[in-house]
């Protein structure tokens, strides 16, 4: 059961529009975020955490330190050299030395991973459009425009405003 069907047989007063809404949202992510996860695992038998580190070395072509790629993914280093790992073993990234720093290492995609990668966002793109099929143009516009308001009063009311790159895209 998702969090929003959690909330039927409850009554309307004690749950304000905004909860409810909160709620629409975190289930709609949920649902989108499992179907491309069980899409990426059959088509490509890979994971999501894979496939986010490798697009974020598709946007940095030079490639990323190890922090760089810890902070924009918001997880732990540790996170990042066990998925490093992996995909350096599979020959889709590589470890390439920074001069004048001997222990520092820049990850970039390899020509098969670039080549692996250009395929799964091809298809992680068709996914998402299908997620929004039954939406008009320009219901997504609205809808794109509402989530910017929220998104903008969120970061006015944060501590810190949310820098990280997947982010800006949106």
């Amino acid at each position: 059961m998702d969090k929003e069907a959690r909330l039927q047989g409850t009554t309307p007063a004690e749950h304000p529009e905004a909860l409810r809404l909160w709620l629409r949202l975190l289930t709609c992510t949920q649902l989108i975020e499992t179907q491309v996860r069980t899409h990426l695992r059959a088509q490509f038998d890979t994971t999501l955490p894979r496939f986010d580190l490798m697009a974020q070395l598709e946007r940095a072509p030079e490639g990323l330190k190890m922090n760089e790629l810890s902070r924009r993914m918001m997880v732990t280093g540790g996170n990042v050299t066990g998925i490093t790992d992996q995909l350096v073993s599979e020959g889709l990234v590589e470890r390439v030395a920074v001069l004048g720093d001997r222990r520092a290492f820049r990850i970039k995609l390899t020509m098969k991973g670039s080549a692996q990668f250009a395929e799964m966002a091809h298809q992680h793109e068709g996914w998402i459009v299908d997620a929004f099929a039954g939406l008009s143009a320009l219901e997504i516009d609205s809808l794109h425009a509402l989530l910017g308001k929220v998104k903008a009063q969120a970061q006015l009311t944060h501590d810190a405003p949310i820098d990280a790159p997947i982010l800006e895209i949106l």
